[in-house]
């Protein structure tokens, strides 16, 4: 609805600039969030502090802390306990490049290319899944087929790099070798595993962004709002027959991923 028309001096007309109908939480939220993105509130700079955003609109802190809700969602703000919320722009390089892909030793092992060395936090033991669709499509598989499945969660630098790593391997790859009576390893051995049965291996990855589930987010300590890199790593034969699949879920910030082409 159109504000009334009001006259100002000398009879000339005007009218009152639109009044912001939005409710106060969500001001709060884009005055920030144009802050963030403009500048004005630099990556890594705290915001203003809860109670004087709270006297400059006017509201509660409870308001305030609706609005700063909305940005821990989006990933635009960052709550550290003790010292306030601070800013994250979505415009600025992240701390750490890891490089994609598996390389060979000259030792014959396989490793990864990042050349962290990753340490489980529990060793992982072989339990027995059944294969989902999505992942019997990619290991060309009938689905439900039974597969050794190994879940770890592993650290680096001391502790400060977190990421879940999953292997899985289809029973069917295994028939006729020494794999039909013991559990095979879990990657990377696996790969050393599989080539001293005789297969010359490739990789090929696929990578995708979610939202973590509860337990996952928990597990790589994410705040919210932080998604997760989700690569779906499958060995394949050189004849391009898959042999085995790993998931890893990586924390989606202050992280990119690098591969050479």
């Amino acid at each position: 609805m159109e504000r009334l028309a009001v006259h100002g001096p000398a009879g000339e007309v005007g009218r009152l600039p639109p009044k912001n109908t939005q409710p106060k939480y969500r001001q709060i939220a884009d005055y920030l969030r144009e802050g963030i993105l403009d500048g004005t509130f630099p990556a890594g700079q705290p915001l203003p502090s809860e109670e004087s955003l709270a006297k400059q609109f006017g509201v509660t802190r409870p308001t305030v802390r609706q609005g700063l809700s909305e940005l821990r969602a989006s990933g635009l703000v960052e709550a550290i306990m003790g010292r306030g919320t601070f800013a994250r722009s979505p415009h600025s390089r992240p701390s750490h490049t890891r490089p994609r892909g598996v390389r060979r030793t000259p030792e014959g092992r396989y490793a990864e290319a990042d050349g962290i060395r990753w340490t489980d936090a529990e060793p992982p033991v072989a339990t027995r899944t059944d294969a989902p669709l999505a992942l019997a499509d990619l290991l060309r598989i009938p689905p439900g087929e039974p597969m050794f499945t190994y879940d770890a969660l592993q650290t680096a630098d001391h502790g400060r790099l977190r990421q879940l790593h999953r292997t899985y391997v289809p029973f069917s790859m295994l028939i006729d070798t020494k794999y039909e009576e013991e559990a095979p390893p879990p990657a990377p051995e696996l790969y050393a595993a599989l080539a001293d049965l005789g297969h010359e291996l490739h990789f090929t990855e696929y990578v995708r962004t979610r939202m973590p589930l509860p337990d996952q987010a928990q597990a790589l300590r994410l705040p919210d709002g932080v998604p997760v890199l989700h690569i779906i790593r499958v060995t394949l034969t050189d004849s391009e027959k898959p042999l085995a699949l790993e998931e890893f879920h990586l924390p989606g910030d202050e992280l990119e991923l690098m591969f050479q082409l």
